[in-house]
């Protein structure tokens, strides 16, 4: 099938060929990074369900819902870089493929184990598809046509990572959890039809020699164990060893002298300036490389990818949380606890429809940063309204506050980080904006299951301890339990009443670790 073009400006001087169905393999692309953002937020609210199906602890719980994140922040400079060289369709259409086979592997799981190795094979995919729809944009686009397309870009990524949710609970609570896997697969299909149809091949101009074998395995290795310590830091301890460890053929004892954790995190900084320094030898030998430091010269892509992380870091600590607090202490079922999480959706698109206008205005850093002042007010609010007894109406209502606050960042951060980046390097470009924040949302998994497990030690200790009838080995048990379940003991000890372990006790104990 002939491809029909017409010529645009790119801003530059130059006259570039795109294609006039460009905006149906805007579509296309959209389509396929909605797939990937999803994925990322839809398992939250399932967690609950998984946890007691597979019979997970907290920390399985969260590489569940975490690894994706590490696959992807660990592989998405190396993707990018390759999608430049070898061709951004190419390596879009690849990357969904594999992402349907860890999706269908991640619906056939039995135990942990396997689904989190599914996790990975998901990542993997998503890795590849990330960076290939922002930088096939940025090749396709021109003008004022490119601030269009980039505002829907920024959309998609803040309004579907809260889609994810209600998603998420709807089709677990109508049919089962493996269906947020399941719904991959025709989708992706369609993604596939679509980009042969729509979306066309684009390459970077090969004026350096060399293919960045090292840097990529030191940037892989060194991205994939920083963000390994930062989510094991809290279960397995920062210094001092608090727990085993056993991933495959590695294992660590608990009575070890000192934790694994900061032994990765050394080697990650180590592997990471080492990335630094091999890049830097790289562009001065005139060789191709994975990254292109001369790209954080550029003041407003240095500053996007700073506000990026801090955007990102917020996201998704909230959605590892907000789940487990509406189902697991509100009482929500999935659904509904899904319809409340869409309310930061709602907020998000709708804001990000209007950004480009108030952008027009105001400039888009202003825009950003009104964006992240909404955001902000919308957490601390919630932090300071969240109980066992508000209500539901109230938290969606927060969630709208801080949704507004989502889309108007993210909407304006796509176009202001690229706005001056080459499109020649635009693989590069986009791929580090997206394991910035992939990074993020690693560390805001990280901070708030950090968060999470030791008030929910501590605090269930200190309210245990004021319930009569409740024993001082009882009080360590349940403590160690809630942490564990993510909170789901709580509904368990709530619905055995009388008849559960803590006998006449438990229906207090049931509401007062809430």
């Amino acid at each position: 099938m002939q491809e029909h073009t017409s010529s645009e400006h790119n801003g530059s001087g130059v006259v570039a060929e795109t294609p006039r169905n460009k905006w149906a393999g805007l579509g296309v692309l959209a389509t396929g990074l909605s797939m990937i953002v999803i994925d990322g937020t839809i398992v939250g609210v399932s967690l609950p369900t998984i946890i007691a199906d597979l019979h997970l602890d907290l920390n399985e719980a969260q590489w569940v819902n975490s690894l994706f994140s590490v696959v992807l922040a660990a592989l998405l400079l190396t993707s990018g870089r390759l999608g430049d060289r070898f061709g951004r369709r190419r390596l879009f259409m690849l990357g969904v493929v594999v992402f349907m086979a860890g999706s269908i592997f991640a619906a056939l799981s039995q135990d942990a184990g396997s689904l989190i190795l599914s996790r990975v094979l998901q990542g993997v995919g998503g890795a590849a598809v990330l960076p290939s729809t922002l930088s096939s944009v940025n090749s396709t686009f021109f003008g004022k046509d490119r601030t269009t397309a980039f505002a829907v870009w920024g959309a998609v990524i803040s309004g579907m990572a809260a889609i994810g949710p209600l998603l998420g609970g709807w089709l677990t609570s109508s049919f089962a959890w493996q269906w947020i896997f399941i719904v991959n697969i025709p989708l992706g299909l369609a993604v596939l039809v679509g980009a042969v149809l729509f979306v066309p091949e684009t390459h970077a101009p090969q004026d350096k020699v060399g293919l960045d074998v090292l840097g990529l395995l030191l940037s892989a290795c060194g991205f994939g164990l920083f963000v390994f310590a930062l989510i094991e830091g809290p279960s397995l301890g920062w210094w001092s060893a608090q727990g085993a460890m056993a991933l495959g053929p590695i294992t660590w004892p608990a009575d070890a002298a000192i934790s694994i954790v900061p032994i990765t995190l050394a080697a990650s900084i180590v592997l990471l300036a080492g990335f630094v320094l091999w890049e830097r030898r790289r562009a001065t030998i005139d060789r191709s490389a994975i990254l292109d430091l001369g790209l954080f010269k550029v003041r407003t892509f240095s500053w996007g990818n700073s506000v990026a992380a801090t955007v990102a870091i917020g996201e998704f600590g909230l959605l590892l949380v907000l789940p487990l607090y509406l189902i697991n202490i509100l009482g929500l079922g999935t659904l509904n606890a899904g319809f409340v999480l869409a309310a930061m959706a709602l907020g998000a698109f709708f804001s990000g429809a209007s950004a480009r206008h108030l952008a027009a205005r105001l400039g888009p850093p202003t825009v950003v940063i009104i964006g992240l002042a909404l955001e902000t007010v919308g957490l601390l609010l919630l932090g300071l309204f969240m109980t066992n007894t508000t209500s539901v109406w109230l938290i969606a209502a927060l969630l709208v506050v801080y949704g507004l606050g989502l889309g108007l960042a993210s909407a304006q951060l796509t176009g202001t980080v690229l706005a001056d980046i080459p499109t020649a390097v635009s693989g590069q470009g986009s791929a580090t904006q997206s394991t910035v924040r992939q990074l993020g949302a690693a560390l805001g998994s990280a901070i708030m299951g950090s968060v999470l497990a030791h008030f929910a030690v501590s605090r269930s200790t200190e309210l245990l301890a004021a319930v009569p009838d409740v024993l001082s080995n009882q009080i360590g048990a349940l403590a160690t339990q809630l942490r564990d379940s993510a909170g789901g003991v709580v509904p368990q000890l709530a619905q055995a009443g009388t008849t559960g372990p803590l006998g006449d006790a438990g229906p207090a104990a049931a509401a007062n670790p809430g």
